[in-house]
């Protein structure tokens, strides 16, 4: 006689709150609301083409947040909803293309591969915290990165420079900013 055992379903933070379908709706827009306001703390410098902004930090927070699914399609709603003509990217800009947009489509797969860290309760701790960003990041990079070479016909290299290293320091901020957040917020949900 075999005896199956049921394994505990992994929550994230999004799952605490009440009303299954309505919360799901409702947190998929909030999160998709939330990075572009974030979009909208927005900086231009000479060191590269894309501006600096708060999106990365709320594409990160809403994914570990959301978890995989809620977090995917959050961000999936704040990609399409730009495309369609909403003016919730940087500046307030929308539509398809340009030297930043690849960033846009890696907060898409990064807001996935965070939420499902985050499910699997990396999201609790702060070192746990830090690598889940850390991979995001590293997502969001990668993916910004190759659409910038290709937008501007840059080599490896030249796109490195100016897409990913002027982020590194403040990267590194929202990094630890989140890492502080997200375990207080699960100390605080378990009170």
């Amino acid at each position: 006689m075999s005896y199956a055992v049921a394994r505990p379903r992994r929550l994230v933070l999004a799952d605490l709150i009440p009303g299954a379908r309505v919360r799901d709706i409702a947190l998929i827009a909030v999160g998709a609301g939330l990075t572009g306001a974030a979009a909208q703390v927005s900086i231009h410098t000479s060191l590269s083409p894309v501006p600096f902004t708060l999106q990365t930090l709320a594409v990160l927070v809403v994914g570990a947040s959301l978890g995989t699914v809620r977090g995917l399609l959050s961000i999936g709603l704040y990609a399409v909803a730009g495309v369609a003509g909403v003016p919730w990217y940087a500046d307030h800009h929308h539509g398809w293309g340009g030297p930043s947009f690849g960033y846009i489509v890696g907060f898409v797969v990064a807001a996935g591969i965070v939420g499902e860290l985050a499910r699997r309760g990396n999201s609790r701790s702060v070192t746990g915290t830090v690598g889940l960003m850390a991979m995001g990041t590293a997502v969001i990079y990668l993916v910004g990165a190759v659409w910038l070479a290709n937008d501007l016909h840059l080599s490896a290299s030249k796109a490195v420079e100016l897409g990913v290293t002027p982020f590194l320091v403040t990267d590194a901020i929202k990094m630890a900013v989140a890492a502080l957040v997200l375990p207080a917020a699960w100390k605080l949900a378990r009170r």
